[in-house]
């Protein structure tokens, strides 16, 4: 297999396990999707491929979590806010393909996953807010909108961070091991 292929492959199998880790019982919030959306940025580039891939991970560990996890009654393809938390893939995607597209460094990673935290935060309670069902379509709902949601920002920083050190850290692990035994053939 060539290296290209085999890098790729090491990449989406990675961006595949950090969504499926969704069904370990975890606490509201402490998720991997600024972190898969950064580390495929990171490492696809600013590919559509990349993007493409990552959010087909996310769909898939939704589908999963949806159905399976809490399922509702009948079949979720997408939840009401999912067109927003999907936005906030492609969001954070472009935030990670301009902070890495010369290189890696740990404080880009974490820069990138407080980044992504703020990000995801943003769009997805405006997606609450713009449903109309919590609070009033005003600025004043909207103010009330981010006030309660405050309290969750803690756990998708949290999630964000050690997600993200955990998938740059076994990427490289992997990498550099597979340079290593690539250099004793």
């Amino acid at each position: 297999m060539q290296k290209q292929n085999l890098r790729f492959i090491i990449i989406a199998a990675i961006v595949l396990i950090a969504a499926l880790s969704r069904i370990i019982p975890h606490p509201m919030n402490v998720a991997p999707l600024g972190a898969m959306a950064l580390f495929g940025a990171a490492y696809f580039g600013n590919r559509g491929l990349g993007l493409l891939i990552t959010m087909i991970a996310w769909f898939v560990g939704d589908l999963i979590v949806n159905n399976l996890i809490y399922p509702a009654s009948g079949f979720t393809l997408f939840t009401s806010g999912a067109f927003y938390i999907y936005a906030s893939i492609v969001l954070i995607y472009a935030l990670g393909a301009l902070l890495f597209r010369k290189s890696v460094s740990l404080p880009k990673v974490i820069g990138g996953s407080i980044g992504a935290s703020i990000l995801f935060f943003v769009v997805s309670n405006f997606g609450v807010w713009m449903s109309g069902q919590l609070y009033p379509m005003n600025m004043a709902g909207l103010v009330a909108c981010y006030t309660a949601a405050i309290p969750f920002f803690q756990n998708t920083l949290l999630g964000d961070l050690v997600y993200s050190g955990l998938l740059f850290l076994i990427y490289e692990r992997i990498y550099r091991s597979q340079l290593v035994s690539q250099k004793v053939k």
